[in-house]
């Protein structure tokens, strides 16, 4: 593809965003787009295909910080009309200061994956997108993908996803993007990682919140808490332990390399929504013999500060 054509195009028209648009918002445009036009929904429309192919053009660009800017900068000149490749052979503008000695044909020949403005060219790289649950984002899984081809087939497609990854997260799979004289482009797959009902991640700590009795956080608990790999494992809870405390489980967490996180505990006090008439006497009881205890003193103080 010739530089003329990629500095022309406006990729946050085809994306339907603003040019002020964060990465957030660009990716969400995205997945809506890519979503409706995916040849596996669209069926053969060639149309639908072309656009598809272009939207996701679009995002390789735009999803990169630094490709993005070096877009922005060359086609803020082309819009100004000081970006004109040179005439049958004579000067054309001088972007040695603004592109550190580089022409900008070649800087948008290397935003699309060719090395420069000569000689044959690898063809155009796709993205994909694909939903992992928790579990398979932590410890890994394998992708089998079927994907339309260029030329209207279907492909197997089989990708590693590695252990650890995040949600967004993209993974790359050499050599089966669109065709091209030097050989196929590469395939992204933009990763989704579905929400677990008990397990969140901060880093490579796993999370949880552990639901644990009035009585238990009083009086000191030990709790078997479950943890992602299947086993339990036995937390101890002090006395007196407050709503809100985090435990940490050594070694429970995710394993990527020679890095091991941790397990991180919080306690959720629960109250109970009714009691029976037994239990009621006996939080009266309770309620009578610790009266002298005021646990707002130090609130009320605060308070007048």
């Amino acid at each position: 593809m010739a530089a003329k054509d990629l500095y022309e195009k406006d990729f946050y028209k085809t994306l339907g965003v603003d040019k002020k648009a964060g990465a957030d918002e660009i990716k969400k445009k995205y997945r809506a787009l890519a979503r409706d036009l995916h040849p596996d929904k669209t069926k053969g429309d060639a149309a639908k295909e072309d656009k598809f192919k272009a939207v996701s053009e679009a995002y390789e660009i735009l999803s990169d910080e630094k490709k993005r800017a070096e877009y922005d900068e060359a086609r803020s000149l082309y819009e100004r009309g000081g970006f004109r490749p040179p005439q049958g052979g004579g000067p054309g503008a001088d972007f040695s200061d603004m592109f550190g000695g580089g022409n900008p044909q070649d800087i948008f020949a290397n935003l699309f994956g060719g090395g420069g403005r000569r000689g044959p060219r690898k063809g155009q790289d796709l993205q994909t997108e694909a939903t992992i649950s928790f579990r398979e984002s932590i410890f890994g899984t394998t992708l089998d993908l079927r994907l339309a081809t260029d030329r209207g087939q279907a492909q197997n497609i089989s990708a590693r996803v590695p252990v650890g990854v995040n949600d967004g997260a993209k993974i790359r799979v050499k050599g089966k993007g669109a065709a091209g004289e030097a050989g196929p482009g590469d395939l992204f797959i933009l990763l989704t990682v579905k929400p677990h009902p008990i397990f969140s991640r901060a880093g490579e700590n796993l999370t949880l919140n552990l639901p644990v009795t009035f009585t238990e956080a009083t009086l000191g608990a030990d709790i078997k808490v479950p943890t992602l790999s299947g086993e339990d494992v036995t937390v101890r809870i002090a006395p007196g332990t407050s709503n809100g405390r985090t435990l940490r489980v050594k070694g429970r967490g995710i394993v990527k390399g020679s890095t091991t996180g941790d397990l991180l505990v919080t306690i959720q006090v629960q109250v109970p929504q009714r009691v029976n008439e037994k239990a009621e006497e006996a939080l009266k009881v309770f309620a009578e013999a610790t009266s002298e205890e005021d646990v707002r003193s130090d609130f009320v103080k605060k308070a007048k500060i």
